[in-house]
């Protein structure tokens, strides 16, 4: 019989959550560490060993470990992954800085264009061509393959990206660099742009498999040394890696396509969302995810999660689309939209008040942590503001220096000509309303209404922050569900597995081959059993979505369309015309339409996943006193009633102001919000 718990890790910027969950009972234990940036799995093996420890838990109990972490995507973000090279077809050196040749913001003198992540010496050509539709036209030079590789090894290159010109429609050419290259280099780390993204588009293509070349061997070293580590505990339970997509995924796969998990955390705190709104009933949620460093939103309609296949890395300017990295993978649409509660506040060079979108991190972290920061942050603030309790930060457990706090903003304040709480309460409000206006316009672009949707508050920051940022959104319903400072972990541990396969096919929709687009259905099917297989979920329940990405022929860019279950001509016309005027309300009368590619998305339930969480209900009264709280609605100080999230019971109200503590989070609502306990210990609260 199966151990019967799983056990879930989620490493962020400044704290690592961990959950441990049984999904028979619905019981959660939860653990929440602060992140040890030099070797992040040291502080995330710690806190596991406490948490067993605390509950009395013996490691063989768990049957499975489920991972997320950001170690990837600040691999890249701070140019600090392998010694990376690159291999590719003559002319096409200089690809990776050429890019779309496109400005992010076109008056800008001083624009900061993404460096790449290989030097223009580690990039090597050699001779082969392929036409676009896979024919060869030059062969591979396999004597100049060789004596560019030993080159690059010679000069320290420890991992090697292949991006031969449209290895997408052959991948022969690539697959016997890939030969030849593993036979004399055994130790050398080896990525191919057709095994990472077999897509069109040579720049996308080639950035997403460099960035794969990138982190392989820090993901490889990482993942070995954390599992050796948790083995050493004791837990012999499967291992398992978050995807960016929102699913899961085997050890082995992950370190083959490392690139997958770059969004690793914050997908998870969009399942999540997308859990805890179906158990609340909810249609449409907000997902908002704020942790130490950022805060993100995902849009979960019909009780899913949005998913591109698509997004940008390691951007110059945070909040600017064209200025990071492409990356095609799949991926829960996420949409950064501030800063966390580490983000420092500052007097900007016009004299106004910016917060971010740099982050004090976990190290030394706020200056209320006592660990030597001394720079004003977002948690600073929310501490004087009443938000926060010193005495009850995680707990009890960490000391949090009041003092620290106040010196900090009192020195941006005075910078300022204003007093303390004025600063402190305008660096909430500025991350609140970036946030808000972040949001309104990604909703808007995806043609939705805030107010139709539920904003729902996981991660350590977004409950203290929620009540405002859905008041300036407009929305009327906010939802915290229990232990929402470890939601992005909880997600994790509902997850299904999840495989991705993408095949291009550029072909008029009019002169379809439907046999052949059967055919290769039929190989990603294939691809993505063998994977699934191997990650013990129940294949006999899997299920597997159809997409094409299509265009109007003539267009520079595509959408992706969920395909109908019978292929014909009729029949996929209509579904990309209706998912085209979704998007922009008419199509163009008399232009036909075309494939660029094909997709499969296959999931299945994982054991040990799914089911309901249960909250045990505290001893004593719910409310533990009062303090006084900052409510812009008020202009100051309000007494407000301050209650034990653990001693709530299903079916209480309360009538706001109130602030809710819990161990991980604390959720505050303002004057005149309604809330109300569900079955689940869920706070659902009605804005006025």
């Amino acid at each position: 019989m199966p151990a019967p718990l799983s056990l879930g890790i989620d490493i962020g910027g400044t704290f690592t959550d961990i959950v441990i969950f049984d999904s028979a009972t619905g019981q959660a234990r939860i653990g929440k560490v602060s992140t040890t940036p030099n070797d992040p799995a040291e502080g995330a093996v710690d806190g596991v060993r406490r948490l067993l420890a605390a509950h009395r838990i013996a490691p063989d109990q768990i049957g499975r470990v489920v991972h997320a972490t950001t170690l990837f995507t600040n691999a890249l973000i701070e140019r600090k992954g392998a010694r990376t090279g690159l291999i590719t077809t003559a002319g096409f050196r200089d690809t990776l800085e050429i890019g779309r040749e496109r400005k992010y913001e076109l008056y800008d003198l001083f624009i900061e264009i993404p460096r790449p992540l290989v030097p223009r010496a580690w990039r090597r050509e050699v001779a082969e061509r392929l036409a676009p539709d896979g024919t060869v036209e030059i062969p591979l030079d396999i004597d100049a393959l060789l004596h560019e590789a030993t080159a690059l090894v010679a000069d320290g290159v420890e991992s090697l990206a292949v991006v031969f010109l449209h290895a997408y429609a052959n991948a022969a050419h690539e697959r016997i660099a890939a030969e030849v290259l593993a036979q004399r280099f055994p130790r050398l780390s080896l990525s191919l742009s057709s095994d990472i993204a077999p897509e069109i588009r040579e720049y996308p293509r080639a950035s997403t498999t460099v960035a794969n070349a990138y982190v392989r061997p820090l993901a490889e070293r990482y993942l070995d040394r954390l599992e050796a580590r948790l083995l050493g505990l004791g837990i012999i339970g499967g291992f398992f890696l978050m995807l960016s997509s929102g699913g899961l995924t085997h050890g082995a796969e992950a370190k083959r396509a490392p690139v997958q998990l770059l969004e690793s955390g914050p997908a998870a705190g969009a399942l999540a969302g997308a859990w805890f709104g179906r158990t609340a009933d909810l249609a449409r949620v907000l997902a908002f995810d704020m942790g130490g460093t950022t805060a993100k939103l995902a849009l979960v309609d019909g009780g899913e999660p949005l998913v591109a296949f698509g997004f940008e890395a390691a951007r110059a300017k945070r909040f600017l689309r064209g200025s990071g990295l492409p990356i095609q993978i799949a991926t829960i649409e996420l949409i950064e939209i501030g800063a966390g509660g580490g983000s420092i506040a500052r007097r900007s060079e016009l004299d106004t008040l910016q917060v971010g979108p740099d982050s004090a991190g976990a190290d030394p972290g706020p200056a209320c942590y006592g660990r030597g920061g001394e720079a004003p942050t977002v948690t600073d603030a929310d501490l004087l503001l009443g938000y926060l309790n010193a005495d009850f930060f995680l707990g009890g457990a960490m000391r949090i220096d009041t003092g620290a706090a106040e010196r900090a903003v009192g020195g941006l304040a005075a910078a300022l000509g204003m007093d303390r709480l004025r600063a402190a309460y305008g660096i909430h409000d500025v991350v609140n309303e970036n946030m808000a206006g972040a949001a309104r316009v990604a909703i808007a672009e995806r043609g939705r209404i805030p107010h139709e949707y539920a904003l729902m508050a996981t991660g350590g920051a977004a409950p203290v922050h929620a009540w405002q940022v859905a008041r300036k959104l407009g929305v009327k319903r906010l939802v915290c569900p229990p232990g929402a400072g470890v939601g992005s972990t909880i997600g994790m541990l509902m997850a299904q597995a999840r495989v991705d396969r993408v095949a291009s096919l550029n072909v008029p929709l009019a002169h379809a081959d439907w046999a052949e687009l059967a055919s290769v259905f039929a190989r990603l099917r294939a691809e993505a059993d063998a994977v699934i297989a191997t990650t013990g979920a129940d294949l006999a329940a899997a299920a597997a979505q159809r997409l094409a990405d299509m265009r109007y022929i003539g267009q520079g860019s595509e959408i992706t369309v969920a395909l109908p279950s019978v292929l014909d001509a009729d029949s996929v016309r209509s579904a990309f015309e209706g998912a085209y005027r979704g998007l922009y309300g008419r199509t163009p009368p008399g232009a036909a339409i075309q494939f660029v590619a094909l997709r499969l998305a296959l999931s299945a339930p994982m054991p040990g996943s799914g089911g309901h969480l249960t909250q045990e209900a505290g001893n004593g009264p719910a409310r533990k006193g009062t303090r006084a709280v900052w409510f812009p609605e008020a202009n100051g100080l309000v007494e407000t009633a301050v209650y034990d999230r653990y001693a709530l019971r299903p079916g209480d109200a309360v009538v706001g102001p109130a602030v809710f503590e819990e161990t991980e989070s604390t959720f505050v609502i303002g004057p005149g919000g309604r809330a109300s306990v569900l079955a689940d210990g869920t706070i659902d609260v009605v804005l006025p």
